[in-house]
């Protein structure tokens, strides 16, 4: 059974999704590092230290959307990928449905 939607789009996209989150990884480890630092501060009460906790955890995060990413591409068939780009490579044709 042929595909009806763009295993290629679908790729691209996951390749922009991925840019962009690896542009976002080095500030939200630098956010990490900050919220850590501040878990130290004297005299911290214990319910601001579980909120940076959180925060610290929430952050982390970043791992199940690259994980998710991951699961994405996983599920790709490859060799569609491989024939679009072939098709793609001799210009794009509108498809016909009959």
């Amino acid at each position: 059974m042929p595909i009806k939607w763009s295993v290629l789009r679908v790729s691209e996209a996951m390749d922009m999704v991925e840019e962009f989150i690896s542009q976002a990884a080095e500030p939200l480890e630098q956010a990490k590092i900050v919220a850590r630092e501040a878990r130290n501060i004297v005299n911290l009460p214990q319910y601001l230290d579980q909120r940076l906790v959180q925060l610290i955890i929430n952050i982390e995060r970043i791992d199940y959307i690259k994980s998710s990413i991951e699961s994405v591409r996983r599920d790709l068939p490859h060799e569609a990928i491989e024939s679009e780009k072939k098709s793609a490579s001799h210009g794009r044709q509108p498809v016909l449905v009959s």
